[in-house]
Formats: C-alpha cells, sequence, structure tokens
C-alpha cells in the first residue's frame, strides 16, 4: 500500500477557493486511481472526485461542475483538489485514497480503495 499524506486544509470564508494536496510514497506503480472523499460530522463519507493515474479519465461527485476540479502531477507523485465557492456546507475532513484495482466505474465506491491518507481538515466559516 502507498502512504498519502493530505495537506491544505484549514479556514476559509465562504466564498472563497481552497487547494488541497495529497503526495503518495511508497510502491506508487501500482496505483490507478486516486480520489477525494470528505465525511462531515455525523455523516456518511462522501465522493468528491478522482482521476486515472494512469489514463487522466476523469470520475466526478455529486457536485455541481467546477465546484470541485480534481488534478495530478505525475512527476511529483502528487493529487490536487481545487475546491471553488466554497460554503458552510463543504465543512469536513477531506482525505484522499488510492486504488490499485481495476474497475470498469466509477470510483465513486470506497471500498475500491486500499490506501487512505489521515484526513484534513476544511472549515467554511465567516
Amino acid at each position: 500500500q502507498v502512504h498519502l499524506v493530505e495537506s491544505g486544509g484549514g479556514l476559509v470564508q465562504p466564498g472563497n477557493s481552497l487547494t488541497l494536496s495529497c503526495e503518495q510514497s511508497g510502491p506508487t506503480y501500482g496505483t490507478r486511481v486516486m480520489g477525494w472523499f470528505r465525511q462531515a460530522p455525523g455523516k456518511e463519507r462522501l465522493f468528491v472526485g478522482g482521476i486515472n493515474w494512469i489514463d487522466d479519465r476523469l470520475y466526478v461527485g455529486s457536485f455541481p461542475e467546477g465546484r470541485f476540479i480534481v488534478s495530478k502531477d505525475n512527476d511529483k507523485n502528487t493529487l490536487y483538489l481545487q475546491m471553488n465557492n466554497l460554503t458552510p456546507e463543504d465543512t469536513a475532513t477531506y482525505y484522499c485514497a488510492a486504488s490499485t484495482y481495476y474497475y470498469s466505474g466509477s470510483y465513486s465506491d470506497e471500498e475500491l480503495y486500499n490506501s487512505w491518507g489521515q484526513g484534513t481538515q476544511v472549515t467554511v466559516s465567516s
């Protein structure tokens, strides 16, 4: 399994943007897809978006287009999540995850991921 470390969380005002990073290390050659999930207190973990590490295919969560943008830098083994027009409802712990499984679907199921980061807290408040 790869080791994942998220960064970039913090306190942000409503309407602003924030970019999270997730660096993977270890046996990264097996990574097929990396994704972002979030979990608010008392709620289920929710798929935000993901990207295929090999062919750049994007997997989108159930959010308006442009609110959450997933990208990657293969040379840096880093996954990014750009979050735009944030609202207090986006307050959550954000996790990145890596999957070594081949799957023809959207990779929105957390069961497909076999490595997880510790999470980074994002708080949207004025």
